[in-house]
């Protein structure tokens, strides 16, 4: 401001320009001398007794639009569509198809009957396949799925490839993306929650956090305390931070090893619009990662949303993660894969400006070594 009242306001804006420009260019060198893989894929064998279970209704009849069971069953895989007016124990299905010889178990549906048979999977040590026939899929979103065509998903059966996942686990029950607490729980009752999950949660917390009967739950994360939350959301590996949401929140990594956490508690009405302005800057707002998250509450029971399903479970509820306990088949072309962005790191960006690009910082050798 003194540099346009001088006069000098293209000055100013020049500097302006350029200060904005640093990071990003700092962050595509490190990127450039460092380049990280989303995960790391192995080829994979077709297999030979694939078994699918469809639901019609999923995504608005994606299964029938896509002819996804007629595409399945020409590449060699049993199909199972669910009936919508005979509700079904998918599970149970999974489990039956396992003792009858299946190689392989698959979706096609949202995320909450992916997590049900993935745990099948998971427990029988069988790879699984996710097709993207739910209304927006994260699972298959960060797993660089395409989304906009689900029966490049079957691709997988013929020319796949094998990537190991983290599965969270809440009370004994799988999830592939989170676990909601407090108002989270009501959250999910909303439409818009499908395309952006902690985006709206994050615009609708003012309107969410101050009501008469809101809920207030404790937590505590490894040996971090998080004392009368709001709100509370355990995410299987973290989202990308809160400054970032608008973009629908994607996880850069599933294979991380770590649950995300995500805090809110505000006190009145200029803290819950500071969070919801702020984002991770606000003092309302808890970001952290954690091995093990335990709720607790002043009732036996607590409403609970496993990737969007809404349940009441006994307290206290304690969320782990199994790592690279899920075999996931993808397909070879994955048009959606993210390459996650390094941290910005100073020491690491000056060392490249001065050509000291042997140098290797404390952080990228505790990130070498748990790669290893």
């Amino acid at each position: 401001m003194l540099l346009a009242y001088d006069g000098l306001w293209v000055t100013a804006l020049v500097l302006s320009v350029c200060w904005s420009a640093a990071p990003a260019c700092g962050r595509a060198a490190l990127r450039r001398a460092r380049p990280e893989s989303p995960a790391r894929a192995i080829a994979a064998l077709p297999p030979k007794r694939p078994l699918l279970i469809m639901n019609p209704k999923s995504g608005g009849g994606k299964v029938r639009r896509f002819r996804l069971a007629e595409r399945a069953e020409e590449l060699g895989a049993r199909v199972i569509v669910l009936d919508p007016s005979a509700p079904a124990d998918v599970a149970e299905l999974a489990r039956r198809a396992v003792a009858e010889g299946a190689d392989l178990l698959g979706v096609a549906g949202g995320d909450g009957t992916q997590a049900l048979v993935a745990a099948v999977a998971a427990e029988h040590d069988l790879p699984f396949l996710v097709v993207c026939a739910g209304t927006r899929n994260h699972f298959a979103m960060d797993l660089g799925l395409d989304r906009s065509d689900p029966s490049r998903c079957l691709d997988a059966l013929t020319e796949g490839e094998e990537l190991r996942v983290d599965l969270g686990d809440v009370a004994g029950r799988a999830f592939v993306n989170t676990m909601s607490f407090g108002v989270y729980a009501d959250v999910v009752q909303h439409r818009e929650y499908r395309d952006d999950k902690a985006g709206t949660a994050l615009t609708l917390m003012p309107d969410l956090l101050l009501g008469e009967h809101v809920r207030r739950l404790d937590a505590r994360a490894d040996g971090t305390e998080l004392s009368s939350q709001q709100a509370l959301l355990v995410s299987n590996n973290p989202y990308v931070s809160p400054d970032e949401l608008g973009g629908g929140g994607r996880r850069p990594r599933l294979d991380g090893g770590v649950l995300g956490v995500l805090g809110i508690r505000v006190e009145d009405a200029a803290q819950a619009a500071d969070v919801a302005v702020r984002g991770s800057q606000s003092e309302g707002l808890t970001v952290m990662t954690a091995q093990r998250v335990e709720v607790t509450t002043d009732t036996d029971e607590i409403p609970v949303a496993v990737d969007g399903e809404a349940l009441r479970m006994p307290t206290p509820v304690v969320c782990t993660l199994r790592p690279g306990a899920l075999r996931v088949l993808v397909p070879r072309d994955r048009p959606d894969t993210v390459v996650p962005a390094p941290p910005v790191d100073w020491r690491r960006i000056i060392d490249l400006a001065f050509g000291r690009t042997g140098r290797t910082t404390h952080a990228q050798t505790i990130a070498e070594r748990s790669r290893g």
